[in-house]
């Protein structure tokens, strides 16, 4: 295997409290360390003017394959991954058939494989099928390597399901995940209730809906001990409830958005589908609480939640359109223009939520440039402007409300265990 040299970046690396000018140096995929300037390597990209940062990792990412390969596949989906800067993945067992036993998550394995784009790592369902109705085999699952548990965009809806699944799974030291919503409060819902569902006539999804099952979840947490991760938090409340259950020492973690950190629910006025999406768009102070949640660390980790739908999901009338957004593409540009512009965080929090935080909750040796670490790296250009254009996506829908948009800052160059896999522009 080749050697590597990055030479002349601004190395930050947050496992360890690294924020440098210099050179980076990897041997046999693995990160050597920093180096001086008369190192030598087979390859040498100049990292001048752009930021060196640990790959980054993606903590729930829909892949669609098997079973829904019109809308994504591992193959695409990993290929977008690298475009954002996504080295490791989590993927959603949300495929036909589901991921709950382990030749399904091998499968999943094998294909990611087949692609040698970025790390896949599965997602095993909680229940059969994601029916809640029943536990899946979970212990077949971690043998399938399965790295957490998840219904995906199913909540866990039986309280003794899911105390039965916390106290489970903490036998084999693996997270569950649950998206936080009451579905009777939800059923039929199209966005956030309040005063634009009330004057465009759309049903509303009350923040409730989110805050009822969040603290549910935290109740359970506490009782059985085991690790519980909120994903796409989107209300103030939640973030309110999290940040007291963390300072209370409850295993408890959350995710968000970057489009429940710069969309609000007034963008539904245009009808457009491509604002629709679960948990909805919040108002103006739901954002401003969970900026407040990262900032103070009460919310560890932003991911893409990317959902990939095929045309004809999409452009049907609101009403009938499904829920989602791809957005692994513009991951890193709108994590930069709402949170890195207007001076919300450091490059080097921002950095944090993207790559160590995420590897904690999924037990990931992953997310840093220490020496040994592997090779995962995402070389950031922070200055190229951009207009995001459906023919220069990698992913095969094209469901994204920042499309025609003039985007700041993306990936140039993306290494994953020692190997250039992504150049911009190639």
């Amino acid at each position: 295997m080749k050697s590597l040299l990055i030479k002349n970046g601004h190395i930050i690396d947050p496992s360890q409290d690294l924020d440098v000018q210099g050179n980076l140096l990897v041997e046999g995929g693995k990160i050597t360390g920093l180096c001086d300037d008369d190192v030598t390597a087979d390859e040498v990209i100049d990292a001048t003017g752009l930021i060196v940062s640990p790959g980054f990792i993606d903590l729930h990412v829909s892949l669609c394959e098997p079973g829904f390969e019109e809308d994504e596949t591992i193959e695409t989906g990993t290929a977008a991954a690298l475009a954002g800067g996504v080295t490791s993945l989590g993927c959603l067992p949300n495929t036909a058939p589901v991921v709950d036993d382990r030749s399904s998550a091998e499968f999943i394995l094998l294909q990611a494989e087949r692609a040698s784009n970025c790390h896949v790592f599965p997602l095993g369902a909680v229940t059969k099928n994601n029916e809640g109705k029943e536990l899946a085999e979970i212990g077949q699952l971690v043998a399938g390597q399965a790295v957490g548990f998840t219904d995906a965009d199913k909540p866990i809806e039986s309280a003794e399901i899911m105390r039965c699944a916390l106290e489970y799974t903490r036998m084999f030291g693996r997270p569950i995940l649950n998206r936080p919503q009451v579905a009777e409060l939800t059923e039929k819902g199209q966005m956030h209730e309040g005063f634009h569902s009330t004057v465009l006539g759309l049903k509303g999804i009350p923040a409730a809906a989110e805050e009822i099952m969040v603290n549910r979840d935290i109740a359970l947490a506490e009782l059985t001990r085991g690790r519980i991760h909120l994903m796409c938090i989107s209300t103030q409340n939640s973030v309110a409830q999290i940040r007291r259950a963390k300072a209370s020492g409850i295993q408890v973690s959350a995710d968000v958005t970057p489009h429940h950190l710069t969309l609000t629910d007034q963008m539904l006025e245009t009808y457009d589908p491509n604002y629709k999406v679960l948990p909805p768009l919040r108002s103006q102070e739901h954002i401003d609480a969970l900026i407040e949640g990262l900032k103070d660390g009460t919310i560890e980790v932003i991911c893409s939640d990317h959902t990939p739908h095929a045309a004809e999901k999409k452009t049907d009338e609101i009403l009938g359109a499904d829920f989602g957004i791809i957005g692994l593409e513009t991951l890193l540009p709108v994590c930069l223009q709402t949170l890195i512009t207007p001076g919300h965080l450091t490059w080097s929090e921002l950095i944090s939520k993207l790559t160590i935080g995420p590897a904690r909750i999924l037990g990931l040796a992953k997310g840093t440039l220490a020496a040994g670490a592997d090779a995962d790296i995402t070389l950031i250009n922070p200055e190229v402007r951009y207009v995001l254009q459906r023919e220069n996506l990698k992913s095969s829908s094209h469901n994204s409300p920042f499309l025609g948009k003039e985007l700041q800052g993306r990936a140039e160059v993306v290494v994953v265990s020692g190997e250039i896999r992504y150049r911009a522009d190639h």
